[in-house]
């Protein structure tokens, strides 16, 4: 069994996103999970994707991120799929 990581979660990738409102340019946040409580970021991987609003994140092996535009703030997120380590 392959273990999975999320490529913009360890820095094995960059993205460049346009605001789709705007066209400014939209920051990579982190993942969604941590902004869901104080203690989400301390928690397991795989009790958070049970709550990241993929029905399937684990088995399809997926990271939800959130973007926000430096121009006008809108945010939208993004499903990154995960490569093996």
């Amino acid at each position: 069994m392959y273990a999975y990581a999320c490529p913009l979660c360890n820095g094995m990738r960059t993205v460049q996103r346009a605001c789709e409102k705007c066209g400014g340019e939209m920051t990579d946040q982190g993942k969604l999970v941590d902004f869901m409580g104080d203690y989400s970021p301390y928690l397991d991987m795989e009790i958070v994707k049970t709550v990241d609003g993929v029905k399937d994140s684990r088995s399809s092996h997926t990271c939800v991120h959130l973007f926000q535009c430096l121009d006008c703030d809108m945010q939208k997120t993004e499903v990154i799929q995960e490569v093996p380590k």
